[in-house]
């Protein structure tokens, strides 16, 4: 058995490799590194450069690592972003994908594990999300995903392949041991963009919108450790090698933070205290998403191990001074 993660060298994936490495799971990585980093990969990792909608290299890929299974990191993220470009974001992440799993299929691959997201519920509800809940993007970034996630439906009922559909919540914190993290400079991720500012790398904190229907007017997100997460992942992979039955659940802790309450975390994890200002609202930002994980807990068998706010902002921190150190 061999693992393809593609976007194996970006922030998730990346974690996934270092999973596989410390369980002896034979995987490769696929990655254009437009994100990603080679050396944050564990040692002697193979790497294959390239796009995930290059058939032929797919092809390859298969035959020569006798691939069985596939996860699916790769794909852009940033919700402003996609309101600005979705051209960008559908031909990214939904063709492309969709010429991946067709690859896949050809090749008799049966197991598929995706990376979708909360951005596919968008303001629908309020309390926690259960998976069942009707989905109206407000993004199309939550629109690329979710006809992903359509896509592996059908392709699940006309060719038989099982898969996991796994809708993260706000990914965060880094590695225990220090061996990765969110690295991409261009990362738009609160607890990352404060802890800059508390290394002196950023000049202040954007809040943006504080007019929002929550109790302090900020937005409220559920945010799951990056480990956790990937260890969803090898719970998700199990349940596929046991014959277990296609799903879709949610990757959160049922627990919500506004952003004032995140960066008051950082205040104290760091002892530094920072400016902070508020800004315009952000297109496509829902105001609060929250995980129901039920499903996760019970049928996968995923046991969260981080579930702390003050300890993924420390770890997150404690990256972030390795690779961006404090300027004095």
């Amino acid at each position: 058995m061999t693992l393809l993660i593609t976007g194996g060298a970006g922030y998730i994936g990346s974690h996934m490799a270092w999973l596989c490495h410390d369980q002896k799971i034979p995987f490769v990585v696929m990655d254009d590194l437009s994100t990603g980093f080679r050396d944050q990969l564990p040692p002697g990792t193979p790497l294959i450069v390239g796009d995930v909608a290059d058939e032929a290299l797919l092809q390859s890929i298969f035959n020569e690592y006798s691939v069985t299974s596939i996860l699916h990191f790769a794909a852009k993220i940033v919700v402003p972003d996609s309101v600005a470009h979705p051209l960008d974001y559908y031909r990214n992440n939904t063709a492309k994908a969709c010429v991946l799993i067709d690859v896949a299929i050809k090749h008799g691959i049966k197991k598929f594990v995706f990376s979708s997201t909360a951005a596919v519920y968008g303001n629908a509800h309020d309390g926690l999300l259960k998976e069942e809940f009707i989905k109206i993007p407000t993004s199309p970034y939550g629109h690329s995903k979710l006809m992903i996630e359509q896509i592996l439906s059908d392709a699940h009922h006309a060719h038989g392949l099982s898969f996991v559909v796994l809708r993260y919540f706000n990914v965060a914190g880094a590695d225990p041991k220090g061996r990765t993290g969110q690295s991409n400079p261009q990362a738009t991720h609160l607890i990352k963009l404060a802890n800059l500012v508390v290394l002196g790398q950023r000049q202040e904190l954007l809040i943006f919108g504080d007019d929002y229907a929550t109790p302090d007017g900020t937005c409220i997100r559920d945010y799951i450790h990056v480990s956790d997460l990937v260890t969803a992942h090898a719970c998700a992979l199990d349940h596929l090698m046991r014959g277990g039955a296609s799903l879709t659940a949610n990757c959160g802790y049922g627990k919500g933070f506004s952003v004032r309450e995140v960066i008051e975390a950082v205040k104290q994890v760091s002892g530094i205290d920072f400016p902070v200002r508020v800004a315009e609202r952000r297109a496509g930002d829902p105001a609060s998403l929250v995980a129901d994980a039920t499903l996760a807990r019970t049928v996968l068998g995923w046991v969260p191990r981080y579930n702390d706010l003050h300890m993924i902002v420390r770890h997150a921190l404690d990256w972030e001074k390795k690779i961006s150190p404090p300027k004095p």
